[in-house]
């Protein structure tokens, strides 16, 4: 399992500004948080994801290619680190048709 933080640099008021991920060694997200200006954080996994928040479809790839793109500054965290992440934040209540 590897563990990241990555900070979304842009001006768009209902997107997140950063994001928290848990990768298996698949490659695909297992766990994400999103934490919003507004001070909002949603979290989701494969049983939870909502019209704000779903795990990736396609494999994350490396944190080297995520932080490589200028919007982004993208880091290694510690599972303790995303643990404290994922107890703070809530479920989001608005549900995706079709969509676990």
């Amino acid at each position: 399992m590897e563990h990241w933080k990555v900070d979304w640099a842009h001006e768009l008021q209902s997107e997140p500004v950063r994001f928290y991920s848990e990768i298996g060694s698949d490659g695909y997200e297992v766990r994400k948080i999103q934490v919003y200006r507004d001070g909002q954080v949603l979290k989701a996994d494969m049983f939870h994801e909502s019209a704000e928040i779903g795990l990736s479809e396609v494999p994350a790839g490396s944190i080297d290619d995520v932080a490589s793109q200028p919007e982004f500054s993208a880091s290694a965290i510690s599972p303790e680190e995303f643990e404290r992440a994922w107890r703070t934040a809530q479920w989001s209540t608005r549900n995706v048709p079709g969509r676990r």
